[in-house]
């Protein structure tokens, strides 16, 4: 923020005011925090511009091939092909890496790391500030991308790529160092003569091995974490989205560049699972955050073990969106639920996945719902204007979807729209699912147990506030959740009730755009990214204990305690005298001293 810039609103304030002593002091704590907020946001130096060129492929008006029946992985080619999944059109084809490959990606980020942790919070805080300034001045370019290489329409690609990645960039920009610096931690009686310390020192290199449905924020998240904690990465995107990655590669790297430091601390490296488990595996990896399906976890988790690597391991959810009876606004409230549930075609983690509503609203909002899913209009986003719910990244689910809304149907729910993959008229190599209201599902069905990841809302009928928390807590999932109502009573009995990691209180996600940590329980995983217990789960905690007057006192072994030990009965009653002095009452403490000083 510019000097001037902060002139003209304090002049713009000062115009509209009447002239009031009370104004004047106003005017004057403006001015404070204005310069507060002028010295603080510079304290690092500016941002540094740089740029990066947007594939040809992203550029409005692109035509291109169209892959009749496309997929990652063609018969008798080790390459992976690219191809947008709302139009089937070819992005072209990456190598995936060897084994070999994997190696020198880690040496080279071992390498740059050596004098990466070297540096101080202020050069790390002005990398990502020159990240954070592309991200907001090319918007369009990263939304194009990400839009085209998963099928996702620009405004989902703002909320779910632009958004949250600019937000994690602010947020470690301004809080990041307070989380690593060195904290002083209390000590005891026995041990005052000590001070005691916990550092968070950089791991070394880490690995992500991140999933395709938001692949520009999944990519530089783990990223932005590692990097401002001293650490190398190697990332490991999607094969479903390597086209992508190649760009957002090229904007962290340039970044790094343009700050001065080597653009190698950070790889990206494309592999087929046959190869992933040699990075997994891989004993300079120091820490392994996974984004991915719970059948793969198992085989990283495996494969981490080997080289007794930690993996932080979000597995997506079922999560619960419970609407009770005294819900202020069922109308907005319908309006979030159609949000959470069909961004980005439903493929998101924390995405709304079951709707549990009390009897009393039940039928009313199925009544606001179902016009508007059967109004959703499915379609390509960066080539038609008109398009509310984009493609889904694959159709290899499409026949289980449909299997799970059938079994349901025939065990009494209702289907009211969709329920079906969708041929496109005019993009026929798309994968379109068609936007689904499914209603009186009950926890017996499978579509009610299983992670649908697709454009499908679920409305099952709760009792009772305790019904509803039943309902929710049913399946074997546990990330994110949400609760629309007024009584506080019932909502901090959700809040309390409901198994998962992560509650959003009248809203949807909103614990995501505010970094507090995330993270599940149960089958949606553990450990946990963002916030201060993400950024030190990738430092190594180290703990020092250190004299306090190293010249006056230090630690003495007293006479009874000497090896080899004279007097055995000694050396006990001064041992049972210092605890009874360091943790006895006042009485236990006066006998412990003198258990001491009589047997020294």
């Amino acid at each position: 923020m510019e000097l001037n810039s902060i002139e003209v609103v304090i002049r713009s304030i000062q115009d509209r005011l009447p002239s009031n002593p009370l104004f004047t002091l106003l005017y004057a704590s403006i001015g404070c925090l204005s310069l507060y907020l002028l010295l603080h946001l510079n304290r690092d130096g500016q941002s540094i511009p740089y740029k990066v060129p947007i594939p040809p492929e992203a550029a409005p008006g692109w035509k291109g091939e169209v892959v009749p029946q496309p997929t990652v992985k063609q018969a008798g080619l080790s390459a992976i092909q690219c191809y947008c999944p709302a139009t089937g059109q070819r992005l072209g084809q990456v190598n995936p890496s060897t084994q070999d490959g994997i190696d020198r990606a880690i040496d080279a980020a071992e390498e740059a790391q050596k004098s990466w942790r070297l540096t101080s919070f202020a050069e790390r805080r002005r990398v990502l500030k020159t990240m954070l300034k592309f991200v907001l001045d090319n918007q369009e370019a990263i939304a194009r991308v990400a839009a085209r290489d998963s099928g996702k329409p620009m405004t989902d690609a703002s909320f779910g790529e632009i958004l949250v990645t600019a937000e994690k960039l602010q947020w470690v920009i301004t809080h990041g160092e307070n989380a690593l610096r060195t904290e002083s931690r209390p000590t005891n009686f026995l041990m005052m003569y000590k001070k005691n310390e916990v550092r968070y020192e950089p791991l070394g290199v880490v690995a992500a091995c991140i999933s395709w449905n938001y692949p520009f924020h999944n990519f530089f998240g783990p990223l932005i974490a590692s990097l401002f904690a001293g650490n190398g990465i190697v990332i490991k995107p999607s094969e479903r989205t390597a086209w992508s990655s190649i760009y957002f590669l090229s904007i962290a790297r340039k970044a790094l560049i343009a700050c001065g430091h080597s653009p190698q601390l950070v790889q990206s490296l494309l592999l087929w699972p046959q190869t992933a488990s040699h990075l997994t595996s891989h004993p300079k990896i120091s820490h392994i955050t996974f984004i991915g399906s719970r059948p793969i976890s198992k085989h990283v988790l495996a494969s981490a073990a080997t080289s007794i690597t930690p993996v932080c391991v979000e597995l997506g959810g079922k999560d619960p969106c419970i609407i009770l009876d005294d819900v202020a606004d069922l109308r907005g409230t319908s309006d979030i639920v159609m949000r959470g549930t069909f961004q980005s075609a439903g493929q998101n983690c924390i995405g709304i996945e079951r709707v549990i509503a009390q009897t009393g609203v039940y039928q009313k909002l199925i009544d606001l719902l179902e016009p508007k899913v059967r109004s959703l209009r499915l379609g390509a986003g960066l080539d038609e204007s008109a398009v509310d719910v984009g493609a889904m990244v694959s159709a290899d689910g499409f026949g289980f979807l449909e299997q799970l809304i059938q079994e349901a149907v025939s065990a009494g729910a209702r289907l009211l729209v969709g329920g079906k993959r969708y041929m496109h008229p005019i993009y026929s190599s798309g994968h379109y699912f068609a936007p689904t209201l499914l209603v009186d599902v009950t926890p017996s069905m499978r579509v009610a147990q299983e992670e649908l990841f697709a454009p499908i809302c679920l409305v099952m009928r709760a009792h009772s506030v305790s019904h509803a928390i039943e309902i929710a807590n049913s399946t074997s999932y546990g990330l994110g959740a949400s609760v629309f109502g007024r009584k506080h009573s019932d909502l901090d009995a959700v809040i309390g009730g409901v198994r998962s990691g992560m509650v959003s209180v009248n809203d949807f996600a909103v614990y995501y755009a505010v970094q507090l940590p995330f993270g599940g329980v149960h089958g949606s995983g553990y450990g946990r990214f963002a916030g201060e217990e993400g950024l030190r789960s990738l430092c190594n905690i180290k703990s020092v204990c250190m004299d306090r007057f190293p010249n006056l006192i230090s630690t003495k072994i007293p006479a009874p305690h000497l090896y080899p030990i004279k007097d055995s009965e000694k050396a006990w009653a001064v041992a049972r005298g210092i605890a009874w002095l360091g943790y006895g009452g006042i009485a236990e403490k006066a006998k412990g001293l003198w258990a001491i000083i009589t047997n020294m």
